[in-house]
């Protein structure tokens, strides 16, 4: 999920809610809220997430989420992100800290277990001048037609991913909240780090699936928020779609 800011939103100060459900094969199986403020070249993006419809019958997960950081010129600089979610009885906690862009601490609970032989390490080097990701969000862009011209560094926690992004179209959409321009752009998977070698779902992102996302404007910041996205998978096409985007403040 992207969003982009451009230079002159730094000075902007700007509240924003969506509203966004997940799907395969037209049956919801999450939803989540997303709470984002800008203030000067600083943000601050609050989310929540659970599972909804049948899914709730398999896993029954709710989460929450805090991302924060800064923009600075045509950088995001992410400086914390933390996810509190829970699966039935089971609590789980991931927590990264970042100084000048790069990750200085990573705390998961409950711990990884042990990696298997054929696990591909992070290098100390593959933590520098990455996005956490909610800072994936945050793309800087000087108009629609810049956005999705870029690579983005991505770690969750676990993997270090690169995600290619590449003009696929532009047009308009309406939602509650929402109702103009938009750019999608195609997306290209590789992991880097941080993984099993052999996984099939993750060769299938990589060489087969899909991903296209779009985007459309916050406001008057010049930031650039995901409102559909869809993911080929082995299983089928995941699709994220806003039902409600707009600005607050």
């Amino acid at each position: 999920m992207l969003a982009a800011v451009s230079p002159g939103a730094m000075a902007y100060a700007g509240t924003f809610h969506g509203e966004y459900t997940v799907s395969y094969f037209g049956l919801t199986v999450v939803k989540a809220s997303f709470d984002s403020r800008y203030d000067g070249d600083s943000y601050t993006v609050d989310g929540r997430v659970a599972a909804a419809g049948l899914a709730r019958l398999f896993d029954d997960t709710t989460g929450t989420l805090r991302a924060t950081g800064r923009v600075t010129g045509q950088r995001v600089v992410p400086q914390s992100f933390r996810a509190d979610y829970t699966s039935g009885k089971k609590a789980s906690m991931l927590d990264i800290r970042f100084s000048g862009g790069s990750v200085t601490s990573t705390k998961v609970l409950p711990p990884p277990k042990p990696r298997p032989e054929d696990w591909v390490a992070i290098d100390l080097s593959d933590l520098k001048g990455v996005l956490d990701p909610t800072a994936t969000t945050i793309v800087p862009a000087a108009d629609l037609d810049s956005v999705c011209s870029r690579t983005v560094r991505i770690y969750d926690g676990e993997m270090r991913a690169n995600l290619t992004l590449s003009l696929a179209a532009k047009g308009e959409i309406a939602v509650p909240g929402y109702k103009g321009p938009t750019v999608t752009c195609r997306m290209q998977f590789e992991p880097v780090s941080g993984y099993r070698k052999g996984r099939k779902g993750l060769q299938y992102l990589r060489t087969k699936s899909r991903i296209l996302v779009t985007f459309a404007p916050l406001g008057q910041t010049g930031v650039y928020a995901p409102i559909r996205a869809t993911v080929g998978t082995e299983i089928g096409t995941l699709t994220v779609n806003a039902r409600r985007f707009e600005t607050t403040q």
